[in-house]
């Protein structure tokens, strides 16, 4: 499986980069920008402020169910289910899931 994106979120981006480098396998951070002193953000915070929608979404593909389900679960908790997990006329088994952060991802078994 290979995710790579740019995000910029609004005020939970080392929450969120902690929380997605944690529930993807061989994840890792690459950089991080953060504000100077004397720059627009408080020193020291995570640069970039942006909000996501549903017309943004990651699109995972998996392997095995068990490990979609897995990353459903993780994604959905505080979050919201778009689509839930289960069997469609497109896919055997997907899930359209936006998590605590606002991003959206589109999880779909190959």
């Amino acid at each position: 499986m290979l995710v790579s994106n740019l995000f910029m979120f609004t005020g939970e981006a080392e929450e969120a980069m902690t929380f997605y480098v944690a529930l993807f396998p061989q994840s890792r951070i690459v950089s991080v920008e953060r504000y100077g002193a004397n720059e627009a953000g408080a020193e020291g915070s995570v640069k970039h402020a942006f909000t996501f929608t549903p017309s943004f979404s990651l699109f995972v593909e998996f392997d095995a169910r068990e490990q979609l389900d897995a990353v459903y679960c993780a994604l959905s908790a505080q979050g919201q289910n778009l689509m839930p997990a289960g069997s469609y006329d497109f896919s055997r088994h997907f899930a359209w899931v936006q998590d605590r952060f606002g991003v959206s991802s589109l999880l779909i078994l190959q």
